[in-house]
C-alpha cells in the first residue's frame, strides 16, 4: 500500500478512474453486441439504430480515455459495412 500522501492520492484516483474504464467499455460491448445480433437476423432497420447507437456509446469511451481512438473507428467502420450491406 502506499505510504505518501501523493501515492495515496494517485491510488484512490486510479480506483475511480479504473471503475468508470470498465463501466464505459461494458456499455461498448453491449452496444455492439447489439448491432451483430441485429446483422445475424437481418434486421436492417434495427441495425442501424443500434449502429447509431453504438457509434455515440464507442465515441463517448473514445473522448473519455477508455477506448483508443482507432480502435473505436475500426470497429464503427466495420459493422457500417456490415449494416450497409443487408
Amino acid at each position: 500500500m502506499a505510504t505518501h500522501k501523493s501515492a495515496r492520492k494517485r491510488a484512490r484516483q486510479a480506483i475511480k478512474r479504473r471503475t468508470r474504464n470498465r463501466d464505459l467499455r461494458t456499455r461498448t460491448k453491449g452496444a455492439v453486441k447489439r448491432v451483430r445480433a441485429a446483422l445475424e437476423t437481418n434486421d436492417a432497420e434495427g441495425a442501424r439504430s443500434s449502429l447509431r447507437t453504438a457509434e455515440s456509446v464507442l465515441r463517448r469511451a473514445v473522448s473519455k480515455g477508455a477506448l483508443p481512438r482507432k480502435r473505436a473507428s475500426r470497429l464503427i467502420g466495420r459493422l457500417a459495412h456490415h449494416a450497409s450491406n443487408l
